[in-house]
């Protein structure tokens, strides 16, 4: 269970915490200065950073679907009533996944990443 909370969690991390770590994928790749990517940051961060958390809360829920759909077989209303419990503990399980990934990913790692490479400060 915890792989598969992991499997539907794990891309929509990736994509809400883009808006900081794609100017650290920019530097690390060569393709921009730190100075561009530090600008880049500020804007992506500053003024979009809702439109990724909203992004990988639609991609969150998306995946939900698909795996109840495909890997558990729930693909009807009546079918979701009957099972009731354990959609409700796989969407539990899969939004604090999704928000501890976050919190982990972008506040822990990009962030301590970014400073030591320079395009923030503490």
């Amino acid at each position: 269970m915890f792989k598969d909370i992991l499997k539907i969690s794990g891309l929509p991390v990736l994509v809400a915490t883009l808006c900081c770590l794609s100017p650290v994928i920019i530097v690390l790749a060569g393709l921009g200065s730190v100075a561009f990517a530090s600008s880049l940051a500020d804007t992506l961060y500053g003024d979009y950073k809702w439109y990724f958390r909203a992004a990988g809360l639609l991609l969150l829920t998306a995946s939900m679907v698909f795996y109840l759909r495909r890997t558990k077989g729930i693909c009807t209303i009546d079918e979701a009533v009957k099972r009731r419990n354990e959609v409700i503990n796989i969407v539990i399980l899969s939004l604090v996944a999704g928000i501890l990934g976050y919190i982990l990913v972008l506040y822990g790692v990009v962030h301590y990443i970014g400073a030591f490479m320079g395009l923030w400060s503490y």
